[in-house]
């Protein structure tokens, strides 16, 4: 048997799809369990550096936009993270502008170096590319954090992880099988469009970041054929693992153009529940509860249009007593720590690679 590890407390961040901020967590693991939850933080954007991510999206190194994202991204984790004390290394997943997996690759903007040299600690970066060149989708990256969550949290039966960021994902997780990369212990993939068309038409049509709380589309009425056109997709007739990136069903957008303000919000809302749904039946087996994660948790009129089309309880991870604002970023604390004792981040089930890898690259402080 290997030498067991110490626990290290690691720092991750994640800047989401959603492009409201960065979120920031310590965790406390051995890459294998979590043993204790640490300080969180978040650093929102300002309307102008969301501005110049949002002109960034879809484009590559090198294009125009990409180098002035990056230092917006580079910035704010610089002045986020420098308030934490106590952390031995940073997982930083960066904020992803482009994801083409099968075609150019995939892009997060902000480069871990610059990071490493500012707080004057290990980073472990670009979690993605690995695995994308050895055949996967390089997303979803959360599942084998997922799969501690569960054991942590005592699950014993099969459960779910709903992650509504700007793109919806899910885990299937079987807590009873010894470890995330066996066979059958995860299922993980993205459902389609979560909080990204709701936010960009609130943003569009009355200035302003999202629909909080679902408060609009809770006054609209949903177009149901704009529904069933969305779920023809030809995104819902591919097996998982697969992803998705931020802009490919931007088409749903037009299909809401005609729209009155609340009844746009309402069909916007409840095709992230429909993808959500679709996805839910490729489950291995019905979940005993799904955990909902991310901004879209506090979305009432989404949650509630969850719970009418899926056949098992939905709930915030706050019920299971985690953190839903945070999972994302402790996420990328657990996988730096793996990065780092080079154990696998990704397998099969979770993004499609051939066999289990374990991706990033770690900037030290002077190198």
């Amino acid at each position: 048997m290997g030498r067991v590890q110490e626990p290290v407390w690691a720092l991750g961040t994640m800047s989401g799809t959603s492009l409201d901020g960065v979120d920031a967590a310590l965790v406390l693991t051995d890459g294998h369990r979590i043993h204790e939850f640490g300080a969180t933080a978040y650093r929102p954007y300002t309307e102008a550096e969301r501005a110049v991510l949002r002109a960034a999206l879809g484009r590559w190194p090198g294009e125009a936009g990409v180098a002035e994202a990056a230092e917006v991204v580079e910035t704010a984790h610089a002045e986020l993270l420098s308030r934490f004390d106590g952390a031995d290394l940073v997982g930083f997943h960066g904020q992803t502008l482009a994801h083409d997996p099968r075609g150019r690759g995939t892009h997060q903007a902000g480069n871990g170096a610059v990071l490493a040299a500012v707080l004057d600690l290990p980073v472990v970066w670009d979690f993605r590319t690995s695995d994308v060149t050895l055949g996967g989708q390089g997303a979803p990256l959360a599942p084998f954090y997922h799969f501690a969550c569960a054991r942590f949290i005592g699950a014993t039966e099969p459960l779910a992880f709903l992650n509504l960021g700007g793109v919806g994902n899910l885990t299937w997780v079987d807590p009873a099988l010894p470890g995330p990369e066996v066979a059958g212990a995860l299922l993980a993939f993205d459902t389609g469009p979560a909080n990204a068309p709701v936010n960009d038409l609130m943003q569009a049509r009355l200035g302003l970041a999202q629909d909080e709380g679902g408060a609009l589309a809770a006054t609209g009425v949903v177009d149901e054929a704009v529904i069933e056109a969305f779920l023809a997709h030809p995104y819902f007739y591919k097996m998982p693992p697969k992803s998705l990136d931020r802009n490919d069903f931007s088409g749903l957008l037009e299909a809401v153009a005609s729209l009155p303000d609340a009844d746009a919000a309402a069909t916007l809302t409840a095709a992230a529940a429909a993808a959500v749904a679709r996805g839910a039946e490729h489950f291995p087996r019905l979940p005993s509860q799904i955990l909902v994660a991310g901004g879209g948790r506090h979305n009432a009129t989404l949650m509630a249009m969850l719970t009418d089309r899926l056949a098992c309880p939905v709930l915030p991870v706050e019920a299971a007593g985690l953190d839903g604002d945070m999972l994302e970023a402790q996420a990328f604390a657990f996988l730096a720590v793996r990065v780092q004792r080079g154990m696998a981040t990704s397998c099969p089930t979770t993004t499609g690679v051939a066999a289990a890898v374990g991706g990033g690259r770690i900037s030290r402080p002077g190198s």
